[in-house]
């Protein structure tokens, strides 16, 4: 039975062609629908490694002409003091512009001994950084007064770094950097998601902000209670804009923020499933109307096998099996190329995210192609000989 039917393929060869290549483009497709998928819905399982609801961000432009390095560090930490002494204020501290869902990015290198690590997001904070977002430590410490006096400088790395440096190994008190900028590992945090819900964490790198220089800040992240409300921001704004040394400063909320990241991270996967949407449609209409055209053209076919016994389930049967092994065609030359991300490791994802991808892309279209080959089947059974044979 499957011979005589691959020979009935190959004698349409020209118009089978033409719809597993049809096939073929649309499991592309889907499958790269389905790898944005099966990514944003790894990444969004994970945890977020740290607390956003009620962190303000205010970003501020400071023109401190203050040459000396105490009176400096003076100054910033009055600024930190005055917000923290306002009521609603539980913790407050500086950060650099690459705040969580911002959309800075710095990003650097590691290196440990031999081990070379890319794309590293680099970020400067202050000592009570993590307090603000209740980061956890998982290894050593945060950064405090006792930096103060190191000869080399502290350096806080996430789990996805450590273990790229380090492996099992041991991380606390390694150097990592080139020769010139070494820094001490003091601490090992938990990954945070700061580009949203559906962005991997990444790797990252904390490194202490000097309040006696002038780099390094640009944000103030502040933690506050439920009291706080409109009137309250209204003081807190009045409050910087008090300092004749601060200027452009507006105020932001990490929840608007983290919408604002999710529903960018979105609109990729929103225009890829409206293409992937026409395409599909495209193809269900396609395959129908092949489907419905080969019954008119085969109905003396048909016909000749129901006149000789064939029952109505089992030309149903024919047509449909047809249609599953052109599917089945076009899915092993998709597979072969779709199999090539993951061995290539391709835009860096996991091999998991590619090969689930793949598994629901080839139960996608065969799902299509059954549904779309069901009723012309059902329509071939519903021929009658008589008639058949009659019009031939």
């Amino acid at each position: 039975m499957i011979k005589h039917l691959f020979k009935l393929i190959w004698n349409k060869k020209k118009q089978n062609f033409l719809l597993i290549t049809e096939i073929f483009v649309s499991f592309m497709v889907i499958f790269a629908v389905f790898t944005l998928v099966v990514n944003y819905y790894q990444n969004f399982k994970q945890p977020m490694g740290f607390e956003y609801d009620r962190v303000w961000v205010i970003n501020y432009q400071s023109d401190v002409k203050i040459k000396d390095k105490d009176s400096l560090d003076t100054y910033y930490k009055t600024m930190l003091g005055n917000i923290k002494a306002m009521p609603p204020v539980q913790e407050v501290s500086f950060a650099s512009s690459n705040v969580p869902f911002s959309a800075n990015t710095h990003m650097n290198n590691a290196d440990y001994k031999k081990v070379h690590v890319n794309r590293v997001n680099y970020y400067t904070v202050g000592d009570t950084y993590d307090k603000v977002l209740d980061m956890k430590l998982t290894e050593g410490r945060w950064f405090g007064k006792q930096d103060d006096a190191a000869t080399v400088k502290p350096t806080i790395i996430n789990q996805s770094l450590r273990q790229q440096l380090f492996g099992s190994g041991k991380a606390i008190g390694e150097k990592i950097g080139a020769e010139g900028s070494k820094r001490s590992v003091v601490g090992v945090v938990q990954d945070v998601k700061a580009k949203g819900d559906y962005q991997e964490a990444g790797l990252a790198m904390y490194e202490r902000i000097d309040t006696s220089a002038n780099d390094g800040r640009g944000r103030i992240l502040v933690k506050i209670n439920d009291k706080a409300d409109a009137a309250f921001e209204s003081r807190l704004y009045k409050l910087m804009a008090g300092n004749s040394n601060n200027s452009g400063i507006e105020i932001e909320h990490l929840t608007d923020k983290r919408k604002s990241a999710n529903n960018l991270t979105l609109v990729p996967m929103i225009i890829l499933l409206v293409v992937a949407s026409f395409l599909i449609i495209n193809v269900a209409l396609g395959l129908f109307g092949v489907l419905w055209y080969n019954i008119n053209k085969r109905k003396g076919e048909i016909g000749l096998r129901r006149a000789i016994g064939a029952s109505g389930n089992s030309v149903s049967g024919q047509l449909v099996t047809e249609s599953m092994i052109l599917a089945t065609l076009a899915l092993m030359i998709g597979t072969f190329f779709a199999i090539q991300f993951p061995l290539l490791n391709v835009f860096g994802l996991a091999a998991s995210v590619y090969l689930v991808a793949i598994a629901l892309s080839i139960i996608f279209i065969y799902l299509l192609v059954l549904v779309c080959s069901l009723y012309p089947g059902k329509q071939a059974a519903a021929i009658l000989p008589a008639v058949a044979l009659h019009e031939e």
